[in-house]
């Protein structure tokens, strides 16, 4: 035994003498946990990319400002956010856009020491590329590509120097043989000039297997690997249909192939009835880490009943296999897990999680990156000083198209509260400053204080067709300040005041958070909680000063 032990012992010194540094190396590497989905809330149609030991994650944001955000990690599970790639006025006016329309599922690349985003403004000049040196900005503004029609572009850049863009398209002949029935496109760019060369021509039509009509063949992505051409997609919709599909050439231009077990990642087949369940997964992106493993980002939506759900389409994260030199997502069953293991070259201590309760008591001289606005803000009609933030009342409403005076942040979780506490004292009924949950122009519900008959109220108002209905009122005491809280249930919202900030009031309670879940508000994006001043039309020359905003899981 003795022996035993003495050999054992030389063996690990010689091994330390002869392979120090692997073994170094090693010892730094620890097996860890990550948590789905990675980013929660309103974090649609990811696109991933990998630059040394480091990985970038955009976002798809819509109507929202300012448009993409930009996270970075060193590991692939602490993600901070380092900046907004569309931040300035002459990059993206989204004025007069929809909720749902504007930034749609952009695709980040790096090549030759610049980053590249290409994307698409809906209801704008459709597709174009940006770039920077640092991904924390500036980016560059927008070069436009009038040759590439649709949607969802991506940039690959071949072993030969050309560069290709993918993306969702019309037709053939732009004569679709049913609805949804759509096809991916390739053209080379001049990267060097951000101009396409040639035309546009079909790669993949209709899917995965044109025999079952399948419907919105979109968010590509070109990879390469072991003398093969990858082209992956979303399949079926956005909804619970959504899937991801995968084919392969070994030329670029095609013909490509159908993997005959796609698609590659979905949950539409598993039962309805399961436990917190996972739905609409689909829209990935897939990348190898610094231990040759390969993960997939892609959008998940996590409902409470029935697949209604507020938060929006999520970004989760899963471990990806290649089978046969086709990737697969192994999701370690049918079910996309709320938890995968991951190595890691560091501990996961000590590192703030994007998801976290958040704070914001306004004592920077700048919004901080979590915030957002409904369009682009033209003017300065508000204002960062001594722990407050002032906002303009303006005649601008969340029922319009415009940009009102509204600051959101994404609600993160099915059961949570956001708080806020301000100062406002209205001088006419049309006057009012509170806090709204948004899902786009015709579904909110609006918490906030105004007067009725001279007297100051707080209301609850609901988004009608034509403007707002009053479905809760009572009087209050004038005072300096006041609290509002919306606290989320699941499948209902409740209403809070307080004027001393410690004895909440209930103004309404299990309020149908249906009304502004995706399945009835439709479109793409989730609820905003955002802290709202509104003149309703009319010309104020008040303002609303936010003390503070919390927002908290109570799960």
């Amino acid at each position: 035994m003795k022996k035993c032990a003495i050999a054992m012992l030389f063996v690990i010194a010689v091994i330390g003498c002869t392979n120090k540094k692997e073994q170094i190396k090693a010892v730094k590497k620890q097996l860890n946990t990550f948590s789905n989905p990675i980013l929660q809330g309103f974090y649609p149609d990811p696109s991933i990319c990998k630059v040394d030991d480091s990985y970038y994650l955009i976002n798809s944001t819509f109507a929202y400002f300012p448009g993409i955000p930009i996270f970075k990690s060193d590991d692939l599970v602490n993600w901070k956010q380092i900046g907004n790639a569309l931040d300035r006025v002459e990059q993206l006016d989204l004025e007069g856009l929809e909720v749902s329309q504007g930034v749609f599922a952009p695709a980040i690349s790096y090549h030759n020491g610049v980053f590249y985003i290409i994307n698409t403004i809906v209801g704008g000049k459709n597709n174009f590329i940006i770039s920077a040196s640092d991904p924390a900005g500036p980016w560059s503004n927008p070069t436009w590509l009038p040759k590439v029609e649709g949607i969802d572009p991506s940039m690959f850049f071949d072993k030969d120097d050309k560069t290709y863009v993918v993306f969702n398209s019309n037709p053939p002949n732009n004569s679709p043989e049913y609805d949804g029935h759509r096809t991916i496109k390739i053209i080379e760019l001049d990267v060097k000039n951000l101009k396409t060369v040639g035309e546009a021509k079909i790669i993949i039509n209709k899917g995965a297997k044109p025999e079952d009509k399948p419907i919105w063949i979109e968010g590509p992505h070109i990879y390469n690997r072991n003398g093969f051409y990858y082209v992956m997609a979303a399949e079926g919709g956005t909804a619970e249909e959504h899937s991801e599909v995968v084919f392969r050439s070994k030329n670029i231009l095609g013909p490509y192939k159908s993997y005959k077990n796609n698609p590659i990642l979905t949950q539409r087949n598993l039962d309805v009835n399961r436990q917190n369940p996972i739905t609409s997964t689909g829209h990935a992106d897939i990348i190898k880490d610094i231990n040759g493993n390969w993960w997939g980002v892609f959008l998940g939506c996590r409902p409470y009943n029935k697949n209604y759900f507020n938060t929006g389409r999520e970004t989760f994260m899963a471990p990806v296999k290649w089978k046969n030199d086709w990737p697969v997502f192994d999701l370690e069953g049918d079910v996309v897990k709320d938890r995968y293991q991951i190595t890691l070259n560091k501990s996961l201590a000590h590192v703030q999680s994007v998801n976290a309760d958040f704070i914001d008591e306004f004592n920077a001289d700048t919004l901080a990156f979590d915030w957002l606005f409904l369009r682009t803000p033209k003017e300065k009609w508000y204002s960062l000083l001594n722990g407050e933030l002032t906002i303009k009342t303006r005649p601008e409403t969340t029922s319009g198209t415009s940009n009102p005076s509204f600051i959101g942040y994404r609600q993160k979780h099915l059961f949570g509260q956001v708080t806020t506490n301000l100062s406002f004292k209205p001088v006419s009924e049309n006057e009012k400053a509170g806090l709204i949950a948004l899902q786009n122009e015709m579904h909110y519900y609006y918490l906030c204080k105004s007067l009725k008959d001279n007297t100051p109220v707080v209301q609850l108002l609901k988004s009608t067709e034509n403007g707002t209905e009053e479905i809760a009122f009572t009087s209050i005491k004038e005072s300096d300040k006041i609290s509002f809280k919306i606290e989320a249930k699941g499948t209902y919202y409740n209403f809070y005041y307080s004027i001393n900030n410690t004895d909440w009031q209930v103004l309404n309670k299990n309020v149908d958070a249906r009304f502004l879940s995706t399945k009835q508000a439709g479109g793409f994006v989730g609820t905003i909680y955002g802290m709202y001043t509104t003149s309703s039309g009319n010309k104020s020359k008040n303002k609303a000063v936010y003390h503070w905003f919390k927002n908290k899981n109570i799960n």
